[in-house]
Formats: C-alpha cells, structure tokens, sequence
C-alpha cells in the first residue's frame, strides 16, 4: 500500500510540473493579449513559446517547479481527494496571478473569474467553512478595500479588490483576514527595501498581487495554527 502511495505521489508532482509548464504558456501570453488557441501540443513542455519566440528563462524553470513543489503539498496534505485537486487548482491561480500582475501591474478579470469558478466549486467540497463563513470573506477585506480606494483613490487596484472578495469565497473570512494582514506585511518589507535601494519612491506603486498571493498560500498550509497562536497569546 505504501508503495501504490508513493507511486501516485511521483505520478501527481510529475503533473505538477507539466501543467505548470503550461500555465507557464498562459503567463507569457496575457501579457502581450496573445490567443490560447494554438496551444495544442506536446510543444508547450520545452518549446511552449517557440511559435511566439518567447525564450526560455530561468523564470520558466522556477514556475515548473513551484508546479511539482504545490502538486506534492496538496496531495500530502488532503492525500487522494477532491481537496487535492482543488487547492492544487487554488495554487494554479494564485501562480497565474503573482507572475503576471508582477509583469503588467494588472490582474486580468478572466483570471478573476477562473478563480470564482474554483472557490464556487469549493463550496461543494466537504468543508469545516460554512456558507456563512464564506458570504462574509466576500466581504471581510474586499469591501474595506473598495471604501479606501473611494476616500483615497489608487490606495488598491481593482484586481487587488476582486481577488480578496473571491478569496473570501474560498477559505472564508478568518483565512482571508489573516492572507491581507500578511500580503501587508510581506509587501510592506519589499516597499521598504524598495525605497532603501532607491529604486522606487514613496508615491510609485509596485504590484500588490503577488503579495496577496503569498498570504492566502501561507494561510492555507499555516493559517489556522498562527490563528490559534495568535489568540492564545491575548488570553
């Protein structure tokens, strides 16, 4: 038995890799407004951008193994289940999104939407959140974003605001809450390192995106123990 499970293990991360190979192809081609109907082949794995000339880029290497680094996580985390395929599809978008907000300061609605499909799917799946739970993460941040944008225009963009109100779908508003209160933080460190290497000033904008990206992926592998540590330290 333990065999059977490491074999579908390797097998699993392998496909990590290989459909993040492709969505490699899915971020080199938002960017430049480029179709996805010549995606069709064995081509995208090593000359996935040869019809564009698009070269390969360390990058390209990065994002393949992020692919069987998170295809590994879900299935040792949530084993053979619907879980596994869902976060690995949560963990899909969250990379889609990083990379190509960091490359136009943009996030494109459709990736907005691709990600509404998942956490409307979520809600399906066997849970500990509830419905309740998760009206409220549509609202918890997304709504204190859009009135703060109003009062100060350009405090977020848009993206930011439509990302964090999907992700509220998807892990409910504890979870959310927690994945700003570290998109801030860790953004905050890269503004301020930013400013020390005088490569951007106090009003310049960088992409937020990412940032988000990165709270909500250390919500979901650590983000019930750092709720139970935060709490157990105010009582």
């Amino acid at each position: 038995m333990k065999l059977e499970q490491n074999v579908s293990m390797i097998l699993w991360c392998i496909m990590g890799v290989f459909i993040f190979s492709f969505l490699d192809v899915i971020i080199c081609r938002i960017p430049k407004h480029m179709d996805f109907g010549s995606i069709v082949s064995w081509n995208f794995l090593k000359q996935k951008c040869q019809y564009y000339h698009i070269k390969e880029s360390r990058r390209d290497i990065l994002v393949e193994i992020l692919g069987g680094i998170f295809a590994f996580l879900s299935w040792y985390l949530w084993g053979n289940s619907l879980k596994t395929v869902l976060f690995f599809l949560f963990f899909c978008m969250l990379t889609v999104i990083s990379f190509v907000d960091w490359d136009t300061m943009l996030i494109p609605n459709r990736l907005v939407i691709a990600m509404l499909s998942i956490a409307i799917l979520s809600c399906f799946v066997p849970s500990e959140l509830t419905m309740f739970d998760r009206f409220i993460g549509f609202f918890s941040i997304s709504l204190p974003m859009l009135l703060l944008t109003i009062v100060v225009p350009g405090a977020f963009g848009g993206g930011d605001i439509k990302l964090m109100a999907v992700a509220g779908i998807f892990l409910g508003w504890k979870l959310c809450i927690l994945s700003f209160f570290l998109g801030v933080i860790t953004g905050g460190i890269y503004g301020i390192y930013l400013l020390i290497i005088k490569k951007k000033g106090r009003k310049d904008h960088f992409p937020f995106g990412p940032f988000l990206c990165l709270g909500m992926f250390c919500s979901v592998l650590f983000g019930s123990e750092l709720i139970t540590w935060y709490f157990s330290g105010l009582i």
